[in-house]
Order: C-alpha cells, then structure tokens, then sequence
C-alpha cells in the first residue's frame, strides 16, 4: 500500500509543448525542487521523500505521462516529448534542481544536456544501455509479448525479472511471480487516488522505449553542464551499477554516493526514502 499523502500536499497543472495537461503535487518550502518517478509508479510514489524534504525545499512532483494527475502519451510519444514537459515545468515553479529516478533519471539527464534551467541534478540510477550484457532491455521482448497477449501479471513478472535487484524475490520463476501479481491485482484497494497496479503495467512499455532511444548515447552526456550526483544501491542489477559507472567516466562535474544495503527504489515510499533525503538535503542544499 502506497502511504497516506502527506498533510498540507497542493495539486496544480501546467500546459505542456504539444498542449498536453500535465499535473503535479507540491509542498514545503523554500528553492524548488522537482522529484521524477520511474516506471511502475506515479507521483503518489515519491510522496514520503517530498514530505522528509518539505522543510528545506518547495517541492514539485509531476505525474509523469499516462499517470494519475496527467495527461495521456500521445501518438508521437518520444524522450523529446518527456524533456519537454519537464521544461515546461521547472518554466512554470522556476525551480532548478531536480531528482529522478530509473526512466525519469533518463529524462532528467536528457533534459539537463538540452536545458541550462537545470543547475544540480541527482539521478537515481538511470538504465542506460552502453553496449554491454546485461543490458537493460534484454527482459523487453517477454514483457511486450505478455502485454500484447494481455497478460498483465506475466508482463509485470517479467519487468520485475529484468529490473528488480538483486535478491531472492527476482529470482523466483516466472509463473509464481506472475501468480503473485495477479493476485496482488485483484486485492489491491487503492488509497486515495493511488493508481492501480493494471494502469501502471502497460505504461512499463513506453519507458522501455525511451530506453531503446537513448542506446549508445552516453557520450552525449560530457557536454553536460549541471552539477550531477550519481546515486545507486549495493543491491540494484548489475546493468544499473554499470550505467552509472560509465556515466561517472563522462560527466564533467559529478560525484558517486552508493548505499549499502539500498536496491533500485530506495527513494520510493516503499523503499527507504529518509535515507535518500538525508543524501538530497546535503546535495540540494
């Protein structure tokens, strides 16, 4: 169960580049700061580490495409339709530092090489493929095929197979992970207006296909002008320390945190957001 939203939480909107309406909570105060969900989660995801951050920062969670406050994907959905929806709000609140996680972390990296509003970023081990094995997307062709079959548990198991850390629960086979899911889906009751484990499922799919769009660009990111902290956990597949090793060799202005212990969503309510903030608040400040 994802927690309660924190007391004093706002909601607001913002018209993205191509007219799309786009949503996000807000609270605390202070300089803004924007925090970026990955895939299988919603703004309602990061809500805990908003709220262990409220005191120092005014802080921005959008929905991010296909999810709960916001619009839909759109026929041309690309990472140039994500960067431009986070530009148009960091334009909207004036906030220049940004947290993301996982695909968001892509989006946010993107963003930071294309936009100046961008002054610090953290990113949350984004999965970048560098042509090496594993790669973040070899786990895509078995989600695409139970998600076209409709298949929802199988498509979720398969994601978690491919992205999930390293741990007893990932290494489960496939159908018992599956017959989890399905179970976890029909008992889920939703809190407030937490999205249901259905409607995230499928939208996996377009956060694999910014993966597949940002193959081989990690040379990109030396151009990259924001200060960048690197954050993983000890326990993340090995696809994702790499990813970050890699990027620590070409980013100019970067430095390294791991936490021991911490998997890929540390920072999510149901990981150990408190620690992620106690790093954020340093950084950030």
């Amino acid at each position: 169960m994802i927690a309660a939203i924190p007391v004093g939480v706002t909601t607001g909107s913002f018209l993205s580049g191509d007219g799309t309406l786009m949503g996000y909570r807000q609270m605390g105060k202070g300089p803004g700061l924007v925090l970026l969900h990955g895939a299988l989660q919603s703004s309602r995801s990061f809500t805990s580490l908003g709220a262990a951050l409220s005191d120092a920062f005014t802080i921005y969670i959008p929905d991010r495409r296909g999810r709960g406050l916001s619009g839909p994907f759109g026929d041309n959905h690309s990472m140039r339709t994500e960067t431009e929806d986070l530009e148009a709000l960091l334009d909207k609140t004036g906030s220049h530092h940004v947290f993301a996680l996982s695909a968001g972390a892509l989006v946010a990296l993107q963003c930071a090489l294309e936009s100046p509003a961008i002054h610090r970023l953290a990113i949350y081990e984004p999965p970048l493929e560098i042509g090496r094995r594993p790669s973040p997307l070899d786990w895509v062709p078995r989600y695409d095929k139970e998600l076209a079959a409709g298949n929802l548990a199988a498509a979720m198991a398969a994601a978690i197979k491919g992205t999930g850390d390293r741990e007893f629960f990932t290494n489960l086979p496939s159908f018992i992970l599956a017959a989890i899911f399905k179970l976890a889906m029909r008992y889920q009751r939703p809190l407030d207006d937490e999205p249901a484990l259905e409607t995230l499922i499928p939208t996996v799919h377009f956060d694999t296909r910014l993966v597949a769009e940002m193959a081989g660009r990690l040379e990109s990111f030396r151009a990259v002008r924001a200060e960048t902290l690197l954050l993983g956990g000890s326990k993340s597949a090995v696809y994702l320390v790499a990813a970050l090793d890699a990027l620590g060799t070409v980013l100019p202005k970067c430095r390294r945190v791991e936490f021991p212990g911490l998997g890929h969503i540390a920072a999510d309510n149901h990981g150990e957001p408190l620690r992620v903030a106690d790093e954020l608040r340093r950084y950030f400040s």
